[in-house]
C-alpha cells in the first residue's frame, strides 16, 4: 500500500505516539484525521502539518463521537484507508488498592476505546473491501508485571480482539496491525498514579538517548509507516518495539 493520499484516522493524536505518526504519514502525502479529546492541541498540530491533515476534539470512548470522526472523514476525502487506534491510559497500581475509578477508566478507553473505533469503520472498509486497521498494543500485552495486572489485561484483550478482527475481516480486504512499544518518552508516564511506580518510570523517560532505556514516539511512528506501507495480500500482524536495553 503507497502511503500517498491514503485517509488515515488517528486516535490520540495530540501528543506522542500519535502526534509523531501523523507528521510522518503526512509527510509522506497521507490525508490524516486527526483526533484526541484537547482541541488546542490538535488545531496547532494541523496548523503544523498543513493542508493534510484535519481534526476533530474527539472522546474515544463516546461511540457517537468516534462515529461522527468516521464520518467526517468520509465527507471530506471519500474514504478511510487506515484507522489507527492509539488513544490510551496506563493507570498503575496493585490489585489491594481497589481503584475501582482507574480500572474503569482503563476499560473504558484502552477497550472500548478500540472497540469504538474499529465499529466506527468497519462497514465502510467492508464496502469499499479495503482498510487497516491498527491498535497501539503494548509489551505489557505481551507479558505481566507487578502493580499493572488491569493494564496489563486491557492490553492482552486488545491483542485478542485485533486478532479476532483479522479472522473475521480477512475475506473483506480488511487488514489488522498491533503495535507493542516498549517504553516511550510520552505523555502516557502522567497517567500512571501511583507515585512509586511513576518516579521509576520518569527515570527511563529522562534518560539519554544513548542510554537504550526508553524509545522516542518517532521510533513507533516508523512502525506504523512499515505497517501501512505494505501491499494489500501482505499483513503485519505484529510489531513489537523495545528499548535495546529493556528487561521485560
Amino acid at each position: 500500500m503507497s502511503i500517498q493520499n491514503k485517509v488515515v484516522i488517528i486516535t490520540g493524536a495530540s501528543s506522542g505516539i500519535g502526534a509523531a505518526t501523523a507528521k510522518l504519514l503526512a509527510s509522506k502525502g497521507a490525508k490524516v484525521v486527526l483526533a484526541a479529546r484537547r482541541k488546542d492541541r490538535l488545531q496547532a498540530l494541523v496548523a503544523e502539518i498543513g493542508e493534510n491533515a484535519i481534526y476533530q476534539a474527539t472522546d474515544v470512548t463516546n461511540r457517537g463521537q468516534m462515529a461522527s470522526l468516521a464520518q467526517l472523514a468520509l465527507d471530506r476525502f471519500g474514504r478511510v484507508d487506515v484507522l489507527y487506534n492509539n488513544a490510551g491510559v496506563m493507570p498503575q497500581g496493585n490489585l489491594s488498592e481497589r481503584d475501582y475509578d482507574q480500572w474503569q477508566k482503563m476499560l473504558d478507553i484502552n477497550i472500548m476505546g478500540v472497540l469504538n473505533g474499529i465499529g466506527a469503520v468497519l462497514p465502510t472498509m467492508q464496502a469499499q473491501q479495503d482498510g487497516l486497521i491498527i491498535s497501539t498494543d503494548s509489551v505489557a500485552g505481551h507479558v505481566v508485571y507487578p502493580a499493572s495486572a488491569v493494564y496489563n489485561g486491557t492490553k492482552y484483550a486488545v491483542r485478542a480482539i485485533m486478532e479476532g478482527l483479522r479472522q473475521e475481516e480477512k475475506d473483506n480486504g480488511i487488514r489488522s496491525t498491533i503495535v507493542s512499544p516498549g517504553a516511550v518518552k510520552t505523555e502516557l508516564v502522567n497517567t500512571i498514579g501511583n507515585t512509586a511506580v511513576f518516579e521509576g518510570v520518569k527515570q527511563l523517560m529522562d534518560a539519554p538517548e544513548e542510554s537504550a532505556l526508553a524509545l522516542n514516539p518517532e521510533d513507533i511512528a516508523n512502525a506504523v509507516l512499515y505497517a501501512i506501507d505494505q501491499p494489500k495480500h501482505v499483513v503485519v500482524s505484529e510489531v513489537l518495539i523495545r528499548p535495546a536495553k529493556q528487561q521485560v
